[in-house]
């Protein structure tokens, strides 16, 4: 039962943390484009 004393606030900080990650990058704008590079090697030329 101690045990959870520590566990519970350590794991809310883990998923606290976890999420500030999360929103720190969509704000950067790495989500944004999702297809375009899986794309653009489709239409990579190689004619010389």
């Amino acid at each position: 039962m101690e045990s959870l004393y520590l566990l519970v606030p350590l794991s809310i900080c883990v998923v606290a943390f976890a999420v500030w990650i999360f929103f720190g990058a969509a704000d950067s704008g790495q989500f944004d484009d999702l297809e375009g590079p899986a794309l653009r090697i489709l239409n990579d030329d190689d004619t010389a």
